[in-house]
């Protein structure tokens, strides 16, 4: 591995716990501040909203520095808000801290996936991309899980002293291994925003805030899923997380590498259709434990091999605008962990069982699906000319 990548990585690391580790929390978190699951459940949309606004907003703030200082930046503003969620004394008061946690997410990622793409070796630049991702999957493995396994027997505060002792140890590893790159000459905010007005851009958006609320759906109501409805007991919950991680961890190699050898919008295309075939087969196999610990594996899997491909997708796109395209795209992602988390929750509301969600889930990728396939007829329908413009543009950036 490239160690200029590492700090990269970290972050994704830190971040991934703090993110995930909430669906395994649920329900410790619902009893010590006496709410319920579903309740306790918009703290993830808490989380998700403050990607949404930090991630264009901070970029546009930031840009026109160098980016090693803004993820400098990003990371300590991440660690801070992290200790206040340790020690939120309320719900309401963890609500807000949970926003304000958000906030650097979606930035770091964005700046950070733009750095990554440009010290990224030729004709790698997903697989560099997904390096970074991979934070996100070793969260799942081993951070997630030892979150999880804290909050059930200890206290769930201990496990955001978690997140912030790798978010210090992330700080470290900015400042001395990142290489540092230029900021950006004769920045112009207003022709960076331009690109909202581009068909394309909002297309790519579509497709990820509905498309990847297939994944938030099932993920955010896993530990119920796994107790009420497969019959594991609690402890086993912090097992299955790490099972569900080792899935990511593959899926998110084979995403970078599916969207460097064919097209970041195909690979995104197909990788939609095959969730929603694994998340209908999760509403049917749950009472099943061997059947529902595979399909954790699988849809694990499934579901974060498109972190890169979308990210490279949004890059790509977005000629000049590629920090604030692709924390766009994080905002995005996140909408989705919004979506993903209200709507999957709503048949729990009426009395559907745990496995519903995942329903819920398998209709929101079928739609991203759509987008994604309506992206791809449309890039088929430019004139060849300006196509290879663009695709020389992208390469020799990188």
């Amino acid at each position: 591995m490239n160690k200029n990548l590492l700090p990269l990585t970290l972050g994704g690391l830190g971040i991934g716990i703090t993110e995930f580790v909430m669906m395994g929390l649920l329900p410790d978190i619902a009893t010590d501040l006496s709410v319920t699951i579903p309740k306790a459940g918009h703290l993830i949309s808490a989380y998700a909203l403050g990607v949404v606004i930090g991630a264009p907003l901070l970029v546009m703030i930031a840009g026109k520095y160098p980016p090693k200082k803004i993820l400098l930046a990003l990371m300590v503003m991440f660690t801070t808000f992290n200790a206040f969620s340790a020690f939120a004394p309320s719900f309401n008061t963890l609500f807000v801290a949970r926003f304000l946690s958000g906030l650097p997410h979606g930035a770091f990622f964005g700046v950070g996936s733009v750095v990554a793409s440009r010290i990224a070796e030729k004709g790698k630049a997903a697989q560099a991309v997904s390096l970074m991702f991979m934070g996100l999957t070793i969260a799942n493995i081993l951070g997630v899980p030892l979150g999880t396994f804290i909050g059930h027997n200890f206290s769930w505060r201990i496990s955001f002293a978690v997140v912030v002792l790798v978010g210090l140890v992330t700080l470290v590893s900015l400042k001395y291994l990142l290489p540092s790159l230029p900021a950006t000459e004769n920045r112009d905010i207003k022709s960076e925003l331009s690109f909202f007005k581009k068909k394309e851009a909002w297309i790519i958006i579509f497709m990820i805030s509905i498309g990847t609320g297939g994944l938030f759906s099932w993920y955010s109501y896993i530990a119920p899923l796994m107790t009420n409805v497969a019959g594991f007991s609690p402890n086993a919950v912090t097992y299955i997380l790490m099972l569900a991680g080792v899935g990511m961890f593959g899926g998110n190699y084979l995403g970078g590498l599916l969207a460097d050898k064919f097209s970041p919008a195909k690979a995104s295309a197909a990788l939609l259709l095959v969730m929603v075939i694994t998340l209908v087969i999760v509403h049917f196999t749950s009472f099943s434990q061997p059947l529902a610990l595979i399909m954790t594996f699988i849809t694990g899997a499934v579901s974060f091999a498109l972190a890169s491909p979308i990210q490279m997708l949004m890059i790509q796109s977005a000629k000049g605008s590629e920090m604030l395209a692709a924390s766009a795209s994080q905002a995005s992602f996140n909408v989705g962990n919004a979506l993903g988390a209200f709507f999957g929750g709503l048949p729990l509301v009426y009395g559907f069982d745990y496995t519903w969600p995942a329903n819920v889930g398998a209709a929101m990728a079928l739609v991203g699906a759509f987008f994604a396939v309506w992206l791809i007829r449309s890039n088929a329908s430019k004139p060849v000319a300006q196509k290879l413009k663009t695709e020389q543009e992208f390469v020799a950036m990188h």
